[in-house]
C-alpha cells in the first residue's frame, strides 16, 4: 500500500508518538527498522503518519525503547485499530478540507475540552444561522454547496453533548464575542438565547471575560485545549483564518494552560456570566 498523501491528524500524533519513544531511547532508525525488518524509509512513513502500524508492532517497537507506560502504549494502540469510515465525519472525506475532519476528531477523542475565543463563539455552541453567517462571510466568498456542508458538518458536532458521557467543555468567552451582531440583531439574540441553554448542561462551564476586566490576555485567535485519555496525548489546536494548526510540544501545553489559567482568574463566575449573556441579549 502506498504512502498516504494527507495523514489525518490523530494518524500524524500516533507516529509523532513513535518517534518520541524512538528519540527518548537514544534509538537510531534504522535499528527500529532492523527490529521490524522493514526499510528504513518505513519507520520515516510510519513516524509521519503516512503508513499505518499494527498493534504487534506498536508493542514489540514499546518493549525495543524500554517504554513501560501501560497507559499510554494502550491508548496508541487504539489509535492503530482506528479505521476510515468508522465515524460520522468520515462521510465529509473528500468534501470539506481535511481540518475541519481534523477538529471533529479532536473532539470525538477527547476527555474534557477547554477553549477561549474573543471574537466568535465555540463552533459546538454555535446555531444553524450564526454558522452559516460566518461562512458566508469568508473572502473570497463560498460556494453556497461549500457553505451547506461547513454548516451541517458544524452542526454534527454538537452530538457530541448527546453521549451518555459527554466531554467536559470549559469555555472562556471575552465580552466583545458576545456583543458581535454576525447575521443581524435577530441571528445574535438567538444565538445568545442558545448560549444560555448550552451553558446550563451539566459538562459545560461558560465563562465570560467583561470588558471591565483589566488584565491583557494573550488569547487573539480561538485556542482549543483537549485533554487526551493519557496526558502525552494531550492536544492544542489554535484557529485561523489561514486554517487550524495543532500543536503537541510539552512547552507549547503547558503555554496555553497558563494562558487559559489567567484567562478563567479573568472571567466572571458562571452565573455572573451568565447574568451578563442575558443583559447583552435584552439589548438586542
Amino acid at each position: 500500500m502506498p504512502p498516504r498523501d494527507n495523514p489525518t491528524a490523530r494518524q500524524a500524533r500516533l507516529g509523532a508518538e513513535l518517534r518520541k519513544l524512538r528519540e527518548s531511547a537514544g534509538k537510531a532508525a534504522r535499528e527500529s527498522a532492523g527490529l521490524l525488518s522493514i526499510d528504513q524509509a518505513k519507520i520515516s512513513h510510519m513516524e509521519a503518519g503516512r503508513i499505518g502500524v499494527s498493534e504487534e508492532r506498536i508493542r514489540r517497537l514499546a518493549t525495543f525503547y524500554s517504554c513501560d507506560d501501560t497507559e499510554l502504549i494502550e491508548a496508541l494502540c487504539a489509535i492503530a485499530r482506528e479505521h476510515r469510515g468508522q465515524h460520522w465525519f468520515d462521510e465529509y472525506r473528500g468534501i470539506l478540507a481535511p481540518g475541519f475532519l481534523d477538529i471533529a476528531e479532536l473532539e470525538h477523542h477527547a476527555l474534557a475540552l477547554r477553549s477561549m475565543q474573543s471574537v466568535t463563539l465555540p463552533g459546538l455552541f454555535q446555531t444553524e444561522n450564526y454558522a452559516r453567517a460566518l461562512f458566508a462571510g469568508t473572502t473570497p466568498k463560498l460556494p453556497a454547496d461549500e457553505v451547506d456542508a461547513r454548516v451541517e458538518h458544524r452542526m454534527r458536532r454538537v452530538k457530541i453533548f448527546d453521549r451518555p458521557s459527554p466531554p467536559e467543555f470549559e469555555a472562556i468567552i471575552h465580552e466583545a464575542a458576545l456583543r458581535m451582531r454576525f447575521g443581524g440583531r435577530k441571528v445574535a439574540r438567538e444565538q445568545l438565547d442558545n448560549l444560555m441553554e448550552v451553558s446550563k448542561l451539566p459538562t459545560v462551564t461558560v465563562r465570560v471575560i467583561p470588558f471591565t476586566s483589566e488584565d491583557f490576555i494573550e488569547v487573539t485567535q480561538p485556542v482549543l485545549y483537549a485533554t487526551g485519555v493519557v496526558s502525552q496525548l494531550d492536544t492544542v489546536q489554535i484557529d485561523s483564518a489561514f486554517g487550524g494548526r495543532f500543536l503537541d510540544a510539552d512547552a507549547d501545553l503547558k503555554k496555553y494552560r497558563t494562558l487559559l489559567d489567567i484567562a478563567e482568574h479573568a472571567s466572571l463566575d458562571p452565573e455572573e456570566s451568565r447574568q451578563l449573556i442575558h443583559h447583552i441579549a435584552r439589548e438586542l
